[in-house]
């Protein structure tokens, strides 16, 4: 246990706390077990040590272990946990849980046994905490962090406080939005296009150079062990996946053809739309339904997305479309805290009651004038006007 705290203490040393990502005022952390959700890169280790950092500082009370380390390996989550209450600790924190082979019977057993214990763990976005061998959906309090929103980057590169806004208040108040966000000496474009390429994961600023690099081992590193081990996929099929990716990477939005893209990639139908769904939770693409039919697992997508622009701008930099940029960028931000569908006119149906059409400077509202509550959303606009709205604004939805 002592190599355990030492490693806890380097963890906390090497922390890096100038900003403070928008999950953490929102866990209510007096829960007794705490999942926190997310996908490889969104900063899942850095919340949880920040938060041990500004209410234990370097007290044995709190104890953190990653359980992908190999100082680990030969321990179980339940000895570390006796032990560690044993010893005083009040507060366990368990990154990378899912590294542990029985972690939802450990957890269940840490919970009932060890009542005045208060846990919190993190996990890949893929991991279904109700599906685990043992129940614990009585007992988690579930969250998951996203990516940098543009307004977290935003922040990260003026050292300027910006609020965030639900969809309502931009649509009443985009316009004293943009005018309160300029005034600070703020000038959202010129930093749009550097968010688009590079925002998403905060470890662009580690280095800005090795972003590419460090993105495409992300993605590898979820299809090769993420889905193998969390999902018991056949490694066999991940080369399959990532001929998948392929496609989607220079064909995003796709309107699928879903019979043709599985003989593609020589799957079945129903196999295909499996994959996609792992693929949505790993946080690689994004899948748009109709809001009008019924939703399952092998239900078909009308649209295709990759996750976020970041991908886009890795995977197919020289085939990137700039009308599948600003709608990837829309459908990202926005889906973060708000259900989003296919629109019969327009590009996206917000909270089932606000239309928006997606395009540049040209782009005309004739399309979807006639319908109620709907917006143009326009590229390259720094201040919009009625029912017009700058893109960049939906990046302040959290």
């Amino acid at each position: 246990m002592d190599q355990l705290y030492i490693l806890h203490q380097e963890y906390l040393r090497g922390l890096q706390i100038s900003f403070r990502r928008y999950l953490l005022d929102s866990i209510d952390w007096t829960n007794r077990l705490i999942g926190i959700k997310g996908a490889r890169g969104v900063g899942k280790t850095t919340l949880i040590l920040q938060h041990i950092f500004e209410k234990f500082e370097y007290r044995k009370e709190a104890l953190y272990v990653s359980m992908d380390n190999i100082a680990l390996t030969g321990l179980s989550i339940i000895e570390i946990a006796a032990q560690h209450q044993k010893t005083g600790g009040t507060h366990l924190f368990i990154d990378e849980i899912h590294s542990s082979k029985d972690w939802s019977k450990e957890l269940k057993n840490i919970y009932d046994l060890h009542q005045s214990l208060y846990i919190v763990f993190t996990s890949s976005s893929i991991l279904e905490i109700n599906k685990g061998q043992a129940d614990l959906s009585r007992r988690v309090v579930q969250y998951e962090l996203q990516g940098l929103s543009f307004r977290e980057f935003l922040v990260l590169e003026m050292k300027e406080n910006i609020n965030h806004y639900s969809i309502p208040e931009i649509l009443e108040h985009h316009i004293d939005i943009a005018h309160g966000i300029l005034s600070q000496n703020v000038k959202p474009l010129q930093h749009f296009s550097n968010y688009l390429h590079y925002g998403y994961y905060p470890f662009f600023l580690e280095n800005i150079a090795s972003y590419k690099i460090k993105l495409l081992n992300i993605i590898n590193l979820t299809l090769d062990q993420d889905l193998v081990q969390i999902q018991s996929l056949d490694p066999i099929n991940i080369p399959k996946l990532k001929k998948l990716l392929h496609v989607l990477s220079v064909s995003v939005p796709f309107q699928p053809n879903i019979s043709k893209l599985a003989g593609s990639i020589e799957i079945t139908r129903n196999t295909l739309l499996l994959y996609l769904q792992y693929m949505q939770n790993a946080k690689l693409v994004g899948l748009l339904y109709d809001h009008a039919r019924s939703y399952s697992l092998i239900s078909k997508p009308e649209k295709i997305y990759l996750h976020n622009t970041n991908l886009i701008y890795t995977l197919s930099s020289e085939n990137a479309n700039k009308g599948n940029v600003r709608e990837t960028f829309f459908l990202n931000q926005v889906s973060s805290n708000n259900s989003v569908h296919t629109s019969v006119k327009g590009d996206f149906l917000v909270n089932e009651k606000y239309t928006f059409e997606i395009g540049g400077a040209q782009k005309n509202y004739k399309q979807i004038a006639e319908i109620k509550n709907s917006y143009l959303v326009v590229d390259d606009l720094e201040i919009g006007f009625g029912n017009i709205i700058p893109l960049w604004i939906f990046g302040l939805t959290y």
